[in-house]
């Protein structure tokens, strides 16, 4: 199956705007493994396929997964190398989100993506408007997942994925909390329920269950199972981060 039939038929909001130039650009990089008809897809096609109402239309599994890979491009670029072991390290994320199949036209598209000079700014904006919030917060964690596929996120890259979630009107709290499933420091807890170490037992507990409603998988399930699977790992943290609270509070 050619990159475009896995992806094209999902693909909505995405095929317009910078992120359709970029997929655009990428799709025609890989030349030979298009057909005569796939390489007909043009502007205008695009431009009849997209939402007129972006906003009132959710976010498809296709859209999703292009702004995953335009992101996650921009954010193993952000140390000014890149090698085969971060492709690798990628690709590896892929297979463990998608499977091996899906993985691999992923990464055909990612190794396209990844070579473009891309505007993260104009690129976030696209997102943060067309992208309701649960799927904004997934995919910043996807972004720490994969930023750590290595054992341990590099300042560069910490920096360029805080930049992003601030483009993606992502408010400061709820990157903490995301960051903070990443790190292992004495207050960690804290930080995913969003509240300070002063806190007290009620408040703890009010914090758990709005973080749970929050970080539900099923906030993201318009998505795809295989991206509300992959947001059980942010909702069984702040389930970990509160049983560590009443271990240590003793409640």
């Amino acid at each position: 199956m050619s990159a475009f039939k896995w992806i094209g038929a999902t693909l909505g909001w995405s095929l317009g705007g910078p992120l359709g130039a970029i997929l655009g650009l990428a799709l025609g990089s890989l030349g030979d493994a298009f057909s005569d008809s796939e390489k007909t897809f043009t502007n205008r096609e695009r431009n009849a396929r997209r939402p007129q109402n972006s906003r009132q239309n959710a976010t498809s599994s296709g859209d999703f997964e292009v702004s995953l890979l335009v992101l996650a491009s921009i954010v193993i670029k952000a140390d000014g190398i890149q090698d085969q072991r971060e492709l690798d390290l990628v690709r590896s994320q892929f297979v463990k989100m998608y499977g091996k199949e899906r993985a691999n036209n992923a990464f055909k598209l990612f190794k396209n993506i990844s070579t473009q000079n891309v505007s993260v700014r104009q690129i976030c904006l696209q997102i943060q408007q067309r992208m309701d919030h649960a799927s904004r917060l997934q995919l910043v964690h996807f972004l720490f997942d994969i930023a750590k596929a290595d054992g341990h996120v590099h300042k560069k890259e910490e920096d360029q994925i805080q930049s992003i979630a601030s483009y993606l009107n992502i408010n400061a709290r709820d990157y903490q909390s995301l960051k903070a499933m990443f790190y292992s420091e004495s207050n960690n807890a804290y930080k995913i329920l969003e509240i300070d170490n002063s806190a007290s037992i009620d408040q703890i507990k009010k914090a758990y269950r709005r973080m749970a409603k929050k970080f539900h998988p099923d906030k993201v399930e318009h998505l795809g199972e295989e991206h509300r699977k992959g947001a059980e790992s942010k909702f069984k943290e702040v389930l970990k981060a509160y049983e560590q609270l009443q271990k240590e509070r003793g409640f």
